[in-house]
Parts: C-alpha cells; structure tokens; sequence
C-alpha cells in the first residue's frame, strides 16, 4: 500500500516507516501551504487537502503536533516549531521554553499529534494521539528531535531523546494517533 505522507521532516518519515510497516511512505511537501488554523486537526487538513488534489485517488496523510505546557496557557501549542520565531530552530526554541519555565514548579505538558488522512475516494477523517509528561529542568539524550530532550513521559525519569525508538514509538503521541491510522489502513485492505 502507498501512502503520500505531507512532510519534508526526515525524523517523522522515519518513524511513520517503523510505525506503519508494510506501507510504502511516500513524502511530499506542502511547502507552498499556510498552516494558520487554530488547532492541530485543522493544520493537519489544510496539509493534506493541498497533497491530496496532487494524488487524486491515494492514500494521503499529514499531522500536525506540538508540544502543550499547562503551566504556559498551552504555548507553545500550534506554534511549537516556530516557538522563538522564524524560520523553525529547535534549540532557540528549546532555549526559549526553559526560559519562560524559570522558576514555575508546575512543569506538567503534553505532546499532541493530530492526523488527517484522505482516504482514495476523498473522505477525510481526523484522528489524534497523546503523551502526558513534563518538562525537565535541563535537556537529556541524542535521540529524537524538537523537544524531545525535554519531554519526560510520565511514569518515565528520562527524556523522549534518551528512550530507545521503539519505547518512543510505543508511548508517543506520534505512536498513537498512527496506531489508529495503521487500523483505518488495515480495514481498507
């Protein structure tokens, strides 16, 4: 099964491949689309709805996730990869999240991960996924990307980027909205 993915981000190609095995990822990148909904669902649609009316009668998918910080209002929230501005810097942006946590004890966040597919006859459907952590006081670990070093799942004491792949991919926010998605696929077959 082909599967046109909106995405350039390599990280997420590679764990969509580990996640949905016996799928042939084909990305595609929205490059020339605006993402300016006020959620995850809608992001995630404006980026598959612009694939899609490439790839009429394929699979399409596209997410959209970002980190939530309870103590924050939700920030970064949809502006997660543009946190200290444009253009997207991961360690500005993780540079920036520590700041604004200065001294706040709540430290409580989620990942969210919302898909959007469209299905060959056009039907689109949104699922989501998510994670339930905190943020650390100082980033930990090589692995992973954005703001994994800071991201410590509950009933976890390390960090998305110092978990192995399949932990991550087992728990993520990522892991579980493509859980739903491997099951929508699956019944298409």
């Amino acid at each position: 099964m082909r599967l046109f993915v909106a995405t350039h981000n390599a990280h997420k190609v590679r764990e969509m491949t580990q996640l949905l095995p016996g799928v042939e990822i084909l990305p595609d990148d929205p490059a020339d689309v605006e993402e300016n909904a006020p959620d995850f669902g809608g992001n995630a649609l404006i980026k598959v709805r612009a694939i899609a009316a490439r790839h009429p009668g394929e699979w399409c998918m596209a997410d959209d996730s970002g980190l939530e910080v309870a103590a924050l209002g939700g920030a970064p929230g949809v502006r997660s990869a543009r946190y200290a501005g444009e253009p997207s810097n991961t360690p500005a942006n993780n540079a920036l999240l520590l700041k604004n946590l200065e001294g706040v004890t709540d430290r409580r966040a989620n990942f969210t991960c919302a898909v959007a597919l469209v299905d060959p006859a056009g039907r689109e459907r949104v699922v989501e996924g998510r994670c339930f952590g905190r943020i650390a006081e100082s980033p930990s670990g090589v692995a992973g990307f954005g703001y994994d070093p800071l991201f410590v799942p509950d009933g976890y004491d390390r960090s998305f980027a110092e978990l192995p792949a399949d932990g991550k991919n087992a728990i993520s926010h990522r892991g579980r909205a493509l859980a739903e998605v491997k099951r929508i696929l699956g019944e298409s077959k």
